[in-house]
């Protein structure tokens, strides 16, 4: 079983924020794949489904980014889960827009839901990072983060949401590098 952790901040005026990436492909890989209907749990929103070979739980924590780790650890405990069992999209300023990188483990790079996880957790956790590019200065990135997609963003966001959904199988099937490759060359045309 895998735990599949979408990170965000709950509410429709943080829907299509760039921090809230994570959510966006979270819902593109349970709509696609099929899953049951979501409901409120472990402090979040979760529903279970199946991405061969793997029986999927979907996570979306509701305790706002800075404590996605309380949900993901009562989540965790529940199944009996280890953390090489948790894959957490999430978006990451440090890479390009529209890029993905796939790693177990390592530090949280200044983001406050991965430090809230590490805290809960401990770090030996798949991450799906998604990148969202920098505003260019540090003073920038929380208004950068907590902003909305601009419309010119989306030739690139939509077609990534949509590859990493439909390739998100080999994630679950034990092959992360697969999966990174996969996506990188099939989004190579967007910006």
């Amino acid at each position: 079983m895998l735990l599949l952790v979408g990170l965000g901040n709950p509410g429709s005026e943080y829907a299509r924020n760039r921090h809230n990436i994570g959510f966006m492909a979270v819902d593109e890989i349970v709509r696609r794949h099929g899953f049951g209907p979501w409901r409120k749990r472990f402090q979040g929103q979760s529903c279970d489904g199946s991405v061969e070979p793997e029986k999927v739980l979907a996570l979306k924590p509701h305790t706002f980014m800075n404590l996605s780790g309380q949900s993901v650890g009562e989540a965790m405990r529940f199944f009996k889960l280890a953390p090489p069992q948790v894959v957490v999209i999430h978006d990451d300023l440090d890479l390009v827009a529209g890029k993905v990188r796939v790693k177990q483990g390592g530090g949280h790079g200044g983001h406050n839901g991965l430090r809230s996880i590490d805290d809960h957790i401990g770090k030996d956790y798949w991450r799906v990072r998604l990148g969202i590019g920098h505003p260019g200065h540090k003073d920038l990135v929380h208004g950068y983060v907590l902003h909305d997609f601009s419309k010119t963003e989306q030739v690139w966001l939509e077609p990534l949401i949509d590859t990493v959904a439909r390739e998100f199988p080999l994630m679950a099937a034990g092959q992360p590098e697969k999966f990174a490759s996969r996506v990188a060359l099939l989004t190579a045309s967007s910006p």
